[in-house]
């Protein structure tokens, strides 16, 4: 891939894939993601994008580097622009993952992890970075689980993220696990998926009085694409019965044609 180009149509041409690049900077980074998001938009069609996350040992622990407080909360923006974009998110990691690499895998639908994925949190100088991974970890795990990891600092193998469910599929053939993927999520409109991921979201933190109306709303849509799903058959045209003895039809007026025939008929000079 051209290095000015991050991103890229799929070969079975379902959507767009993002290839990460740890040694970019945070700028670059945000860039990249906004790019996708605003060509997925743009294209109004059903899509699948897929985040290639591919880290090195060297940028999986150290971030954000350099960077102003205005650069990270783009960036924060940017993954959460991603995460609810109306297309299904699928991420493929492999090897140390961590910093923008672990932002980006769980604020995807779904995750593929290679045989020799590790998950990790960012620290600097022995200083844990406290970014939104935290808040996500929270959401997927539940507060005691991402405790044992956010404050012991341990590394996630990728038996173990199977287990947490922060991976959904090993698979050492990547790109056969994203075909299937994209294959079975193009059963689910965009529509639809947008409203599954928007109940998942906020089921972890709403309360349920909150919670309730968004349910609602939800279901009164489902509701309204029932009813129109519903054809309602014609009436059925059926002849008239026929006149029962004893019985006779109310007489007809008679119209212009009945008039000329009758007038036809007419002897000449028969009329007053």
């Amino acid at each position: 891939m051209n290095a000015q180009v991050d991103i890229e149509q799929l070969h079975d041409g379902l959507g767009l894939q993002l290839t990460y690049d740890g040694t970019w900077p945070l700028t670059r980074l945000t860039a990249a993601v906004n790019a996708v998001c605003q060509e997925v938009e743009c294209r109004g069609a059903q899509s699948v994008v897929v985040l290639q996350l591919d880290s090195t040992e060297a940028d999986s622990r150290s971030w954000p580097g350099a960077a102003s407080t205005r650069e990270v909360n783009r960036w924060e923006r940017a993954v959460r622009r991603l995460e609810r974009l109306a297309a299904l998110n699928i991420s493929v990691a492999s090897g140390p993952c961590g910093g923008p690499a672990m932002d980006l895998l769980l604020a995807t639908d779904f995750r593929i992890g290679a045989p020799d994925l590790l998950l990790r949190l960012p620290v600097n100088d022995g200083h844990f970075w406290p970014g939104m991974a935290v808040y996500r970890l929270v959401q997927h795990l539940g507060v005691g689980r991402a405790r044992q990891i956010v404050l012991w600092g341990s590394d996630i193998p990728v038996e173990r993220a199977t287990e947490l469910g922060l991976i959904d599929q090993v698979s050492a053939d990547p790109a056969e696990a994203v075909h299937t993927a994209s294959v079975l999520a193009g059963r689910i409109g965009d529509r639809e998926l947008a409203v599954r991921r928007q109940l998942l979201l906020e089921a972890a933190s709403a309360e349920y009085e909150d919670a309730l109306g968004v349910h609602l709303a939800a279901c009164d849509r489902e509701l309204k694409r029932l009813c129109q799903d519903v054809t309602v058959p014609a009436p059925i045209q059926t002849d008239p019965a026929p006149d029962s003895p004893g019985t006779s039809n109310p007489p007809r007026d008679a119209g212009p044609a009945s008039t000329e025939l009758a007038d036809a008929d007419a002897e000449p000079g028969s009329h007053a």
